[in-house]
């Protein structure tokens, strides 16, 4: 009588190792890689009372929507923005008055504001 090799069960492969490489993967590229960007937004800060800049002129009051944006009730375009308050304003430190309505984001009150102090206004205050 002749015995014939009994057929070995075949071996699941381990995925131990697999998911030792994945783990190693990740860690690497959560450390190697860069979330985000800090800026640094400069506000003025003077509390009323203490030397605070008193307003005088026209009303300069920059309303900031999910939709656009709106100078004293208008609508207005970014890249008029700088323009139309020029117009408004004697010097570049009058004070510019900006407000963010409830659907507004912290992004595009940050894109309004970056135009406004490259175009050299220095008081930009910032009102809920």
């Amino acid at each position: 009588m002749v015995f014939a090799d009994q057929p070995q069960p075949r071996r699941k492969p381990s995925l131990t190792p697999m998911i030792d490489v994945v783990f190693l993967l990740l860690v690497f590229f959560m450390l190697a890689s860069q979330f985000g960007l800090d800026q640094v937004v400069r506000l003025p800060l003077a509390a009323a009372g203490n030397g605070a800049q008193s307003y005088s002129g026209p009303p300069r009051l920059v309303t900031i929507t999910r939709e656009g944006l709106r100078l004293n009730g208008v609508e207005i375009a970014l890249a008029d923005l700088p323009d139309a308050l020029q117009s408004l304003t004697d010097t570049l430190n009058d004070p510019v008055i900006l407000r963010g309505q409830n659907a507004a984001t912290s992004q595009q009150v940050l894109d309004v504001l970056g135009p406004l102090q490259a175009a050299g206004f220095t008081a930009v205050v910032l009102v809920e």
